[in-house]
């Protein structure tokens, strides 16, 4: 197809698209002359993951192309894509904030992996644990415990979730689905902690409003 006719297919117009290109986010079309050149269906499906990764992946152009170049590797490992999308998803966050010590400590007791260089998920981590105390919120290692426990059930599904064999749709579900699930999952949180709470006041295991 060409560039007008991937234009109406993606609903993205030319001219973003031609920036996409000098970008080096999507591949250059088949050149069928100086002036024009023929897309296929992989230009499509890279339109749409490019516009799912920044609209809804909330991502910026560097990101993006963090992202589309660890697609372009040939074969690449899941692992591999899901380090690169978090990183993208995470870019910039928590390399300014306070000393993350404490939570760099928690994670290593617990086991779960740190980057070598400039992770910023510590610092995140952090952040937001110094936040809860400060709105005094106590939530010391035991506590920190039981809700990771809670959240490698969690993860696991994510993980499982992630397509094995198709990297353009292990991005879209590392980068988009962390973004578009995370409401779902404090909607669900919500509903447990009533249902918990239903159930310990002395409520029956029916659903409230079910006589």
């Amino acid at each position: 197809m060409k560039i007008s006719e991937l234009s109406s297919a993606s609903a993205v117009s030319v001219g973003t698209i031609k920036y996409y290109l000098r970008e080096g986010l999507l591949p250059a079309g088949e050149r069928t002359s100086r002036t024009t050149a023929e897309y296929g269906e992989e230009h499509l499906g890279r339109l749409r993951l490019i516009r799912a990764l920044l609209e809804e992946g909330g991502l910026g152009i560097d990101g993006v192309r963090r992202v589309v170049a660890a697609l372009d590797v040939p074969d690449p490992a899941r692992l591999d894509l899901m380090a690169t999308s978090q990183d993208a998803l995470v870019a910039g966050v928590g390399r300014e904030l306070p000393d993350d010590t404490r939570a760099r400590a928690w994670l290593v007791r617990r086991g779960w992996p740190i980057l070598p260089e400039d992770d910023p998920l510590p610092g995140r981590l952090e952040a937001a644990w110094s936040a809860c105390e400060r709105a005094g919120i106590d939530i010391d290692g035991s506590v920190m415990d039981r809700y990771a426990d809670a959240v490698e059930q969690v993860a696991r599904v994510d993980v499982a979730s992630v397509p094995v064999r198709d990297p353009a749709a292990a991005v879209h579900r590392v980068v988009v689905g962390t973004v578009m699930i995370d409401p779902v999952l404090s909607a669900l949180r919500l509903l447990a902690q009533r249902k918990v709470a239903w159930l310990e006041a002395g409520g029956d295991a029916r659903p409230m409003g079910q006589g």
